[in-house]
């Protein structure tokens, strides 16, 4: 996991296990999502300090995927090492806009692209919820 001081993207390294694979021993589709729900699941408490777990129990407070795009432009194979990269292009007062891309780490060759939206919401009422100050002050300074 890396985060340099002053830079926005934080990166993590995944390997595809066997389980990631389909039958033709390329990562099925819908496993690039998962490896980049992991990584922005680790970039909100390694590159900004709070907890997805603390923030449900002490604010009230989710975050759901609300809008997803994703352009799958290379395979990636069973055993590569690849690199899952979290930038953050844009926050609202109850929103965080993602890119993200998935490359291969012996060739940087770009297997994946998205664009995710994150939406904060209400642990009780699943309504829209503001990110707290914190945070937003922590989001401000990313970007």
């Amino acid at each position: 996991m890396s985060n340099n001081e002053g830079e926005s993207r934080f990166s993590l390294p995944v390997r595809v296990y066997y389980e990631d694979t389909d039958i033709g021993g390329t990562v099925y589709h819908a496993n690039f999502l998962k490896f980049m729900e992991r990584a922005r699941t680790e970039w909100l408490p390694y590159s900004l300090g709070f907890e997805l777990d603390a923030l449900r129990l002490h604010a009230g407070l989710l975050f759901v995927v609300r809008q997803a795009e994703i352009a799958y432009l290379r395979p990636a194979l069973l055993n590569d090492l690849l690199t899952v990269t979290v930038d953050l292009d844009a926050g609202g007062k109850a929103s965080m806009d993602f890119v993200q891309e998935i490359r291969r780490a012996a060739d940087a060759t770009l297997c994946c692209r998205g664009w995710i939206k994150i939406v904060c919401i209400d642990a009780k009422t699943l309504r829209p919820k503001r990110v707290p100050e914190r945070l937003s002050a922590e989001l401000a300074d990313v970007r």
